[in-house]
């Protein structure tokens, strides 16, 4: 199985539904124009403007007869039948839970980073799929967040992608005006939001080139922190499926090592976290991590006790 065909039945598997809905037209090679040749044929008629929008996850087909339209897609892209429907449902009931679940802290931050993402114009999903990606976080003598590093391996869902926007969330009493933003590797910075109440720097980082659909690009960047006050956890967000996450914290020398540490995840995010998972801490190293090897949407994250 190549990668397009791995990567869409991934989503077919995961979604969100308009991420699975693109990687099938993409491994299909069918233009728009041409599915809405073959939708027309079934008495279905959709303009080609709605099929962008449902692929971009700027709207997503609610009415009769769009859902009609959809069970039909699945046909033309010889996808397994209610496919596609069926992620829909799913994407529908995450939301619910989301909105119902989500801790006032969770909402308020998830809020910020959407306020910042939209001014700078960007899609859902920035039209990339996380193919890999290892973060090493640094925690320092104060127990503070000093940093963390990122190098990831991305690919592109369309032509003409030439940057990715970066999240960074500070611990309690973070200045984000402080924050220092690094591109280390095959990367620059772009433009760089801050929002104060959250703690949260929205970061863009520019490739040298705009890459093709299917087209994979690695690059390197990084925060340099240490504003906030002692930190007792990292998590990172996922908005979407993707491929391996590698998470990496180091203590510093001069503190205490935690006396435990443990992983944990939430579904969505602000949800309930289910059970934790201890970790073993190498002591000589002064790290612990965690491997997931397909990540879904929602949080994961690696906790620790200082005493």
């Amino acid at each position: 199985m190549g990668h397009a065909e791995a990567d869409l039945a991934q989503m077919l598997d995961t979604g969100p539904f308009h991420l699975a809905l693109r990687a099938a037209l993409a491994v299909r090679g069918l233009p728009l124009q041409r599915v809405q040749h073959h939708l027309a044929h079934r008495g279905i008629k959709v303009g080609v403007t709605s099929l962008s929008y449902w692929q971009q996850g700027a709207r997503r087909p609610q009415r009769p007869e769009s859902l009609r339209a959809v069970r039909a897609l699945e046909d033309v892209l010889g996808l397994p039948g209610n496919s596609l429907v069926r992620l829909l449902h799913k994407d529908d009931v995450d939301d619910g839970c989301a909105e119902r679940e989500r801790s006032s802290k969770g909402a308020h931050r998830s809020g910020a980073v959407e306020r910042l993402v939209a001014g700078l114009g960007y899609p859902a999903d920035g039209g990339l799929h996380t193919v890999g990606h290892h973060e090493r976080v640094r925690v320092g003598a104060q127990r503070q967040l000093l940093g963390r590093d990122s190098q990831l391996v991305v690919r592109a869902h369309g032509h003409g992608v030439d940057r990715y926007l970066a999240v960074h969330h500070g611990a309690p009493g973070c200045d984000p005006a402080a924050v220092q933003v690094n591109a280390l590797e095959d990367c620059r910075t772009g433009r760089v939001r801050r929002d104060r109440a959250s703690g949260i720097v929205v970061a863009e980082l520019l490739f040298d080139r705009r890459l093709g659909a299917g087209e994979t690009y690695v690059f390197g960047y990084g925060f340099e922190d240490g504003t906030g006050g002692p930190s007792t956890e990292y998590t990172q967000a996922f908005g979407f499926a993707g491929g391996q996450y590698t998470l990496q914290v180091r203590f510093d020398d001069g503190t205490p090592l935690p006396v435990r540490c443990h992983r944990f995840s939430e579904g969505t995010t602000g949800a309930p976290r289910g059970p934790r998972t201890a970790l073993t801490l190498s002591r000589r190293h002064r790290t612990v991590h965690i491997v997931e090897q397909r990540v879904r949407p929602g949080v994961l994250g690696i906790g620790w006790d200082w005493v």
